[in-house]
């Protein structure tokens, strides 16, 4: 059973790493709106960084959106810096959980796993790269294991709609669930939209390293998940989806990555019927087929080249069409977007043998939340926290590197996200 209680050497629930960053900011402001659901109603937490300047800023700036100017006071400040380890160690035992906001994870994120392993500090992070997330795996789930330490990736918008959508599609189906298409869809208000370039590098980085990825699977030896059902086909690389009525390609975040760790997790572990996902995002039109083929080209060019990278870094908006940029979006953007996940399934109804004859029965669910980014994300990630720490008895038995499918499959995080404005429904 996962360690949640705080002490008087450990006096935080909770400890926002990267605080001042972009996100980081949003994710305050979240763990300050919910604190109230800690254990017995309470939630102790702080800010760390490597500015206590600038973490001390972005309380007064949380404590003014919020009128809760008793944050400035109340919140204690921890100044750790990625590339001191002892500052990352001192941060971690003071911790029940660290909320790990510093990206790119490929560059700053294994530093903070080493920290939380080796000093008893459970790990949430909102990372949306493979390589990053299946490397911890591979690197640290046994030493996690052994001291008990939870350590949970991708826990915002990348993958959680996804993640536990699939597995609310399948609790939902009266049978057997054997495979599960998404589609995305992403809306905007009338300020428009866009995200900020923290994203952008991550995604330049993962091309480029795409390779390194593809050896990294190699050395888990898994052997293939059984197949039940009818085999899921692949869709093209565009198309038009009647499911959304606008046009669609296979979607290029972590989730299909996501989704199958729990999925080999659920049938090594509990000897579940294994559920086949493909994943889609609706992109409009044919204006703006013309903008991504373009926009794709240049990427997919520059990506492969020291100084293509460089460019596609130093100009996000130029080369994204004002999709990434700089300075991230505006509150008032926020509050205008949206996102829906449909989940379209099939399987076998009760007492049907999924290995004769094709599936038999269809369901259609949704998972529709606000903007995905900075609004969906901290939602995420602070419920996922506050989750480990009011149910640690519904967790996997032993500590480890777990997806947020693996770790959450028993325990009520989908009521607690439908409660905050992420919401779970059958169609």
């Amino acid at each position: 059973m996962a360690m949640v209680s705080t002490s008087s050497s450990r006096p935080y629930h909770i400890i926002i790493f990267g605080a001042s960053g972009f996100t980081g900011q949003f994710v305050i402001e979240e763990v300050a709106r919910t604190s109230s659901e800690g254990p017995k109603g309470t939630l102790k937490w702080a800010v760390a960084g490597r500015s206590k300047q600038k973490l001390e800023k972005v309380l007064e700036q949380a404590a003014e959106a919020l009128s809760k100017p008793e944050l400035k006071s109340e919140v204690d400040v921890i100044v750790a810096d990625v590339g001191e380890p002892d500052s990352l160690a001192a941060m971690c035992k003071q911790g029940v959980i660290v909320l790990n906001c510093v990206g790119p994870y490929r560059f700053y994120g294994e530093p903070v796993v080493k920290a939380c392993v080796e000093n008893g500090a459970h790990c949430i992070d909102i990372c949306g790269e493979p390589q990053f997330l299946e490397g911890m795996q591979l690197n640290y789930h046994n030493q996690a294991s052994e001291n008990g330490v939870y350590i949970i990736g991708s826990c915002g918008f990348d993958s959680i709609p996804a993640d536990m959508g699939v597995l609310y599609t399948r609790d939902q189906f009266k049978g057997t669930l054997t495979a599960v298409e998404s589609f995305l869809t992403v809306g905007t208000g009338p300020e428009g939209g866009c995200i900020h370039d923290g994203t952008w590098q991550s995604a330049i980085y993962g091309f480029a390293d795409s390779q390194k990825l593809r050896s990294l699977r190699r050395k888990f030896g898994y052997q293939p998940l059984p197949v039940v059902g009818a085999k899921i086909k692949r869709r093209s690389a565009l198309f038009f989806s009647n499911e959304v009525q606008q046009y669609a390609l296979p979607f290029m975040g972590a989730d299909v990555s996501v989704v199958k760790r729990t999925q080999r997790f659920l049938v090594e572990e509990h000897k579940e019927s294994p559920v086949q996902y493909g994943a889609y995002a609706g992109i409009g039109g044919v204006s703006s087929i013309v903008k991504l083929l373009f926009a794709g080209l240049m990427f997919w060019f520059l990506v492969k080249f020291s100084f293509g990278r460089n460019l596609l870094i130093k100009f996000p908006e130029f080369f994204s069409f004002g999709l990434f940029t700089k300075a991230g979006p505006t509150r008032k953007q926020m509050e205008g977007a949206s996102f829906s996940f449909a989940f379209y399934g099939e399987g076998y109804t009760e007492g049907q043998d999924p290995s004769q004859g094709k599936p038999n029965a269809k369901i259609r669910t949704v998972v529709q939340g606000p903007e995905p980014g900075y609004v969906a994300t901290p939602i995420a990630m602070v419920q996922a926290a506050i989750t480990i720490l009011n149910e640690p008895d519904s967790l996997p038995k032993k500590g480890g590197v777990y997806s947020p499918g693996a770790a959450f499959a028993k325990t009520s995080l989908v009521e607690r996200l439908d409660k905050h404005g992420i919401k779970f429904s059958v169609v």
